[in-house]
């Protein structure tokens, strides 16, 4: 891959122009419904260019997770050219193109921040009118938060097309911000969140405008959307970086105003890797096992397995525990119980077997995944493995010895009812 030329000042009217005989991108490494979307628009006059994450990753040789496309269409001209076309978003208005249930490709119109004499008076129209302002490619690549998703690659003559100088921040393997990183990242919080995100997937530096502006306004976090912050919290574990990047946002003072004033403890981080490679090797993202697995160090401090509580005070202090968080990101009801289920669940387990209500909790449909979280936390604490083994096996072969002898001491006898004596007839 060619170099652009370094670009520091972010020059507007000089763009970098990559031919397709200096870069690797083919039309066969794109979707093929993305490849239609494109050339329609394309052959009916209007520019047509693949953006943002998917143009970065394939220079990389990365495969992208999707393709997105930019044009200078309107969406209503987007909508007249095709039938399946839905537009989407009150404020920021999209173009979904349906190709199936289950796949759509997402184009969006090239925008440009407006100019401070053109907003409109009343101060509540500002965000709808700052968001639907069309513009140019240039326009809408310097809105963008950083230089690598920045790129276009231009279905006309396959050539890329860069105006910020992401191809030498690709070459150089570097993260930078598109204009000064104190103000975007007042302007937009989470940006402090994703250049962590992308600094860990991609195994790129941090540019040190971007790590003194982190460490100056991570309090700034303390104004983004939780709703937000959690899809991007779940997105980390979906790539795999979960725990890298939790683990550098602590050390930037960034952790607590980013979950809502969370603290981890001494394991957390070796728990949050194990939960990782958990998730990678199932192919999903467990989100209440992630809600546990948070606050399972701070668990075994209010409830030591030592201290023999009762099961329901165990619930009472899980739930205790889980309900700032779960207040904060506004989870439901269900994902808090499920959370709450496994840490009792490890209670369990950590104290042993033999305890009343042991062959219920065993049949419990939840359990198999509360004695994942168990090993989770016996790898992470360096705790013997053995008693993971010992409830394998109950699990798989019913009630153990001493578990039946207690249940067989417990059980009640039962007689069978007398039968009432009949009155002789008269």
């Amino acid at each position: 891959m060619a170099a652009a030329p370094t670009n520091a000042s972010f020059d507007h009217a000089v763009p970098t122009i990559l031919p397709r005989s200096a870069h690797g991108i083919s039309r066969s490494l794109i979707e093929e419904n993305t490849l239609k979307v494109l050339y329609r628009l394309h052959r009916n006059g209007y520019l047509a260019y693949l953006v943002g994450g998917s143009v970065r990753d394939l220079l990389l040789g990365r495969s992208p997770k999707d393709f997105d496309v930019g044009t200078d269409a309107t969406p209503q001209q987007v909508k007249k050219l095709f039938r399946n076309c839905f537009l989407v978003g009150r404020r920021f208005r999209l173009a979904h193109i349906r190709f199936s249930p289950d796949h759509l490709v997402e184009v969006a119109t090239f925008r440009r921040h407006p100019h401070p004499d053109e907003l409109p008076e009343n101060p509540d129209d500002h965000l709808f009118f700052m968001q639907n302002q069309f513009g140019t490619p240039c326009e809408d690549a310097f809105r963008r938060d950083f230089t690598i998703n920045a790129l276009f690659y231009n279905i006309a003559d396959f050539s890329i097309v860069d105006h910020v100088g992401g191809l030498q921040d690709l070459e150089n393997r570097q993260l930078r911000v598109i204009g000064d990183p104190m103000v975007r990242f007042v302007e937009d919080p989470v940006r402090m969140l994703r250049a962590l995100e992308f600094s860990a997937r991609l195994d790129f530096s941090l540019e040190a405008r971007i790590v003194e502006a982190i460490a100056e306004k991570a309090q700034a976090m303390d104004e983004a959307s939780p709703a937000r912050v959690r899809e991007e919290l779940v997105e980390l574990f979906r790539h795999g970086v979960g725990a890298v990047v939790l683990e550098r946002a602590q050390s930037f003072g960034l952790l607590r105003p980013l979950m809502g004033g969370y603290q981890a403890g001494e394991t957390t981080f070796a728990m949050l890797a194990g939960l990782n490679r958990y998730f990678q090797k199932i192919g999903r993202v467990d989100e209440a096992m992630l809600l546990a697995t948070l606050f399972l160090d701070r668990f075994w401090h209010k409830c030591p397995v030592q201290g023999s509580l009762p099961i329901n005070e165990v619930l009472q202090a899980a739930g205790h525990l889980l309900s700032p968080y779960c207040n904060h990101f506004r989870l439901a009801h269900g994902l808090r119980h499920q959370a709450r289920e496994m840490l009792t669940g490890c209670y369990r387990f950590a104290r042993g077997p033999g305890h009343r209500g042991q062959k219920r909790f065993l049949l419990n449909p939840e359990t198999p995944r509360a004695l994942e979280l168990f090993r989770l936390w016996t790898r992470s604490s360096g705790s013997d493995p053995a008693l993971v083994t010992t409830w394998e096996k109950a699990m798989h072969t019913g009630p153990l010895p001493n578990e039946k002898t207690s249940m067989q001491a417990n059980r009640r006898t039962r007689r069978r009812p007398r039968r009432r004596r009949q009155g002789k007839p008269a």
